[in-house]
């Protein structure tokens, strides 16, 4: 499978792994599947810690993603166009960048925003109250 994280579970999985659920934990650590991070995270990441919301060491990420073996995804026109098809059930640019990707590279993405399933992407994400798998 492949696994394209959204911005809190990148967070967590390289510096509060417990904070995922035990599902998407396992998916991550998997061997068989590929972990992705995109651009678009990173930048996110970025403005966050720049405006004090966030204090996470956003310079060491490309050494983290390296660590942790997820890799990048850039963003490509493919993806910037795929944007412009999305009818606007949420408003976040970013998670409507993940979403386009996820589409676009036939991801699952890893969030525990249920929102994002309108658009028809498949999520993974385990409810900790329920117990049960979420997926779109």
């Amino acid at each position: 499978m492949r696994l394209l994280l959204d911005t809190h579970a990148l967070i967590w999985v390289l510096a509060a792994p417990d904070r995922l659920p035990a599902a998407a934990r396992r998916a991550v650590r998997t061997a068989d599947n590929e972990v992705y991070a995109s651009v678009a995270s990173a930048w996110e990441i970025a403005i966050k810690v720049a405006i004090g919301k966030l204090g996470f060491a956003a310079p060491d990420l490309e050494q983290a993603l390296a660590d942790s073996g997820i890799q990048p995804l850039g963003i490509s026109l493919r993806h910037a166009a795929s944007v412009a098809n999305l009818p606007p059930h949420h408003r976040d640019p970013f998670d409507r960048m993940l979403v386009a990707q996820a589409l676009c590279e036939s991801m699952t993405l890893v969030t525990r925003d249920r929102a994002l399933s309108k658009y028809g992407v498949r999520l993974l994400w385990r409810g900790a109250a329920r117990g049960r798998p979420r997926t779109a």
